[in-house]
């Protein structure tokens, strides 16, 4: 079932369990989340980060696909856009049938902030599609400008923030990084942080920048208070690394297989993270 991401968040807030939201880009990536999702029994999200839609699938193309796989899954999904920046491209996407957007104005000042957010949550909201906000920001590991302790979440900022806009759920820097880490590199979490956060705010909590966590951190930070756990490197690289191995083992594999089994070996990746996340068996009953 296609459904907002507000009530998921809600449940799991409610439940203390998170919901996993995959990147995904194209019809593969999106049923292969699904189908982990299903045989996990657990609601799942399907994550559109901004940049492909504007390189790969825009928001008019993409959307039908998502809701067809929603409308045959046994488990609720979500689609949500990833990193919202400009106002138009997230009103297209609202407008075009996703069921939740973020807005990412972490690069204002807080009033910015705070204005940006809450004028696209009302036209969100007035439409039925669900809203995620961010306070703090996030480094990029790639070129090794990780996420320092300036950019994490400032408690009290973030109260006022979800108190102002009407967010539904609230991104939140607690030390993760985007990006692929260097081997070996575990990032540190600022639990006593979340639970401020958490304290203060009440409100669905997400982390981004999932992958390459580590399960200590990734069960902690649910433990206190993260609901929506945002994973795009972990799964696109359980899909490169797929396409390696079957074209080592078969080099003359026609494309349509190559592609299908891909697809087929990525639900593995996608599975242990909804069991990390405690959303396994959270699906709602039909």
């Amino acid at each position: 079932m296609y459904v907002s991401m507000k009530e998921m968040l809600d449940a799991a807030n409610r439940g203390g369990y998170a919901v996993m939201a995959i990147n995904c880009f194209n019809l593969e990536t999106a049923r292969s989340v699904i189908r982990a999702a299903e045989a996990e029994n657990a609601p799942i999200i399907v994550n559109i980060f901004a940049d492909h839609l504007l390189t790969h699938s825009d928001s008019e193309l993409i959307t039908p696909i998502v809701k067809t796989l929603a409308a045959r899954a046994s488990v609720d999904v979500a689609l949500n856009l990833d990193h919202g920046q400009e106002a138009d491209y997230i009103k297209k996407a609202v407008d075009d049938g996703f069921s939740s957007v973020m807005v990412d104005a972490s690069r204002f000042d807080l009033e910015g902030n705070i204005k940006m957010t809450k004028e696209l949550a009302d036209y969100a909201h007035a439409k039925g599609v669900s809203v995620e906000g961010e306070i703090g920001c996030l480094g990029a590991s790639e070129d090794g400008k990780f996420t320092q302790d300036a950019m994490y979440t400032d408690p009290e900022q973030a109260k006022e923030f979800v108190e102002r806009t009407g967010i539904d759920a609230l991104a939140v820097s607690i030390g993760t990084s985007h990006g692929n880490y260097p081997d070996g590199m575990v990032p540190k979490f600022d639990i006593e942080r979340l639970k401020k956060i958490k304290e203060l705010t009440g409100a669905p909590l997400v982390l981004h920048g999932g992958s390459g966590s580590g399960e200590e951190n990734i069960r902690a930070s649910v433990a206190n208070g993260i609901n929506k756990i945002n994973v795009g490197c972990d799964f696109m690289n359980a899909n490169r690394d797929a396409t390696a191995r079957i074209l080592k083992d078969n080099p003359q594999i026609n494309y349509f297989d190559l592609i299908h089994q891909v697809e087929t070996d990525s639900v593995e990746l996608v599975r242990y993270y909804i069991r990390l996340a405690g959303s396994n068996g959270k699906a709602r009953r039909k």
